[in-house]
């Protein structure tokens, strides 16, 4: 007997089988498209803001660095090629050494002294009670302005300030530390390095969190001491927090502005100038918008160099940050 509730087609079996995977492949296409498209939606404010305040000034800036601009009228802008970039390193000039010198320097000692001490201070406070109250403590200095921040100390660093006072009772004489180029800089390190040490403390007692417990009663089981354990354990399985923070540190010392124009206005002389404070004279001061954002961009290669010396100088002791 012939079924006839099954109807008779005539397409080829292979064709009804490979119309299946067409139709859905199809359709995986168009959602992917319309997937793509609700994120660029979403992105675009986003897309916007960085367009608008990051790429716009960006292009801006490269266009003033082979420009002659006074900063009034846009129709004034005179293109000089990268006589800007020449005379930042002409003879005579003063923005290789001291000035380009002096934020290497700052940032140099800001790192060296924000490390050690942050180390130092987190593997302590990693040992104590209450350690929610002493990193509270530690990072105060960031939440204060860097304004405040810079008058006390500058009032602390005068002749008859605190620490002349704590020098002159152990029988020591006074230091006219912002007063001499030789201490200016030093100086402005040593408050730079302690307002910033707070936030150090707080990812470097977070990486030492992270550090297994095993490993430290190994090394007890195996007759360790605390300067061995430090040097052979935490020291190394810290290296990714050290990279993040002289990184970060080393950024910001040579980004440097607020707390130098505050304790000394890059003086005596030119002793405590740096990169950005010459940028803010040029443009504000001189009316020289082209030596400024010529100087921005040198600043911008030095930054982009240290950090990849970085980087790689971290990789080759095996850690992948």
């Amino acid at each position: 007997m012939v079924n006839t509730l099954i109807p008779e087609t005539t397409e080829p079996a292979h064709d009804r089988l490979s119309a299946g995977p067409a139709v859905t492949g199809r359709g995986q296409t168009r959602r992917r498209r319309h997937q793509a498209v609700v994120a660029y939606v979403f992105l675009t404010p986003t897309l916007l803001f960085f367009a608008v305040f990051l790429t716009l000034p960006l292009g801006f800036a490269l266009l003033l660095s082979m420009s002659r601009w006074a900063g009034f009228e846009l129709g004034d802008i005179d293109p000089v090629g990268l006589d800007n970039f020449t005379g930042l390193f002409a003879d005579g000039s003063t923005f290789l050494a001291p000035i380009l010198t002096n934020t290497l320097l700052f940032a140099l000692g800001t790192v060296a002294l924000a490390l050690a001490g942050s180390v130092l201070v987190a593997t302590c406070i990693d040992k104590l009670r209450f350690q929610g109250l002493w990193r509270t403590l530690y990072f105060l200095p960031i939440v204060t302005t860097v304004v405040a921040v810079g008058n006390v100390w500058k009032y602390m660093y005068e002749p008859g300030g605190l620490v002349n006072g704590v020098l002159n009772a152990l029988g020591l004489g006074s230091v006219a530390f912002l007063q001499d180029p030789d201490t200016a800089l030093p100086s402005v390190v040593v408050v730079q390095a302690w307002a910033s040490v707070g936030t150090a403390i707080l990812i470097l007692t977070a990486g030492l969190k992270s550090i297994p417990e095993s490993y430290y009663e190994a090394a007890a089981l195996d007759g360790a001491g605390p300067v061995t354990v430090f040097w052979k354990i935490t020291l190394p399985l810290l290296r990714p927090s050290l990279l993040f923070v002289c990184i970060t540190q080393f950024i910001t010392g040579l980004q440097s502005f607020a707390l130098i124009i505050v304790m000394t206005k890059g003086g005596p002389g030119d002793a405590t100038n740096v990169a950005a404070l010459e940028m803010y004279r040029q443009a504000f001061s001189y009316g020289d918008w082209g030596a400024a954002s010529a100087a921005a961009f040198v600043l911008f290669v030095v930054v982009l160099v240290v950090t990849l010396a970085q980087l790689w100088i971290f990789r080759r002791k095996g850690e992948d940050a």
